[in-house]
């Protein structure tokens, strides 16, 4: 209820009387869109996607964890599980729409915030787990040296031409570089629908006109490979803001097009004699398509009522697991399948439970009481 504030004072005769005081009107409160919990679950399946390609889908040191090849282990399903490294592509996709949904009216600095205070608690024990283990005289894997892992707590690792304590950490290392082009020309300059698209059109041409120019720099900085996965995510989520735009759309369409020839053109390997599995043209590119429209189908809020608690758990557990799960992962399948005589497919499910309560520990006891201290750190603004 609102009052009208009446003046008090007496009028003179034949004097206008005072114009009346509008009521104040209430400010209108628009809620905030409800967290996207299917999101949350995607991103798990797309981290199982990745375990699943480590631990039985590839060759090289998994095989010694193993005691032999994993095609032997896993006969039937390690074609399968061979497509898995697509969970990789399937990440980025989420990456660009969410970065884009968190960018979305943050400052610079509320955006370095946001982004340091999520990366970092984790991958600094991460890092720190890895190397204590693998320095154990009962781990068959050698340890980096300790410079290298020094260098490793600051993510910039493979720049530096440093030996890297964690598999996956390639990865960071392509998401840093799209949050600096993004922070670079969204964030700072404040995040608009027009701005958001000339910057994915222009991102997708440069990037396609670097992989033609054969320019190493320039790959670095746009990384034509990738770029197209980022870059749809992105178109996705104008789409989420409104599904009739057609620009959005567009922005996906291209991405999926152009990211889908460069997935194929890395990962297709029938000609190969050698390789672990045989990936097909039309499996990596059904891969693909299957990570683009699961996105889609949050965004148009398909999967809306995939709306359960234990969502937002499982989405919080997939860094810390996507994290931990390849080296140490093999010390336990090690441990399990070779000592213990563990049977191959209860190793693997026994391998990726361990992993994740693992991730658990983490997401509990490191990200929950450092993450919001490390924001509150960097959202200061130092006194001039």
């Amino acid at each position: 209820m609102t009052e009208t504030v009446v003046s008090t004072s007496t009028a003179r005769p034949g004097a206008k009387a005072p114009a009346p005081v509008p009521a104040p009107v209430p400010a209108v409160r628009v809620a905030a869109p409800g967290r996207l919990r299917a999101l949350d679950g995607l991103r798990l399946v797309a981290a199982l996607m990745v375990a699943a390609y480590h631990y039985g889908g590839r060759g090289g040191e998994v095989t010694e964890a193993w005691g032999s090849s994993a095609q032997l282990q896993f006969p039937t399903l390690h074609t399968v599980f061979s497509y898995g490294c697509l969970g990789v592509q399937v990440f980025f996709v989420i990456s660009g729409f969410v970065i884009c949904m968190s960018g979305w009216g943050r400052t610079p600095t509320s955006f370095l915030a946001s982004r340091v205070s999520r990366l970092m608690p984790a991958y600094w024990v991460a890092v720190v787990l890895v190397t204590a283990v693998f320095a154990l005289p009962a781990v068959a894997y050698d340890a980096v040296s300790p410079s290298d892992a020094l260098v490793n707590l600051t993510m910039l690792q493979q720049p530096l031409g440093a030996d890297r304590v964690l598999g996956v950490c390639w990865t960071l290392w392509v998401e840093l570089r799209f949050y600096a082009l993004f922070a670079l020309f969204v964030v700072l300059p404040g995040a608009n629908r027009r701005r958001v698209l000339l910057f994915c059109g222009c991102w997708l041409l440069a990037s396609v006109l670097a992989r033609a120019a054969r320019e190493p720099l320039l790959d670095l900085v746009l990384m034509p490979e990738y770029a197209p996965f980022f870059i749809g995510g992105i178109g996705l989520y104008l789409v989420h803001r409104d599904r009739r735009d057609a620009h959005g759309w567009g922005i996906t369409v291209a991405g999926f097009l152009v990211g889908q020839h460069y997935a194929v053109g890395e990962l297709w390997n029938a000609s190969d004699p050698d390789a672990f599995a045989h990936r097909t043209t039309f499996g990596i590119v059904l891969v693909v398509a299957a990570g683009f429209a699961a996105v889609a189908a949050i965004a148009l809020g398909w999967l809306s009522r995939a709306d359960w608690r234990w969502l937002t758990v499982a989405g919080a557990l997939t860094y810390p697991f996507y994290l931990v799960h390849e080296h140490l992962g093999w010390v336990v399948i090690h441990a399990l399948h070779r000592e213990l005589h563990v049977p191959s497919a209860a190793t693997f499910a026994l391998t990726v439970g361990t992993m994740l309560l693992l991730a658990w520990l983490l997401h509990r006891f490191v990200e929950k009481p450092l993450t919001p201290r490390l924001r509150a750190v960097f959202s200061r603004t130092p006194a001039r």
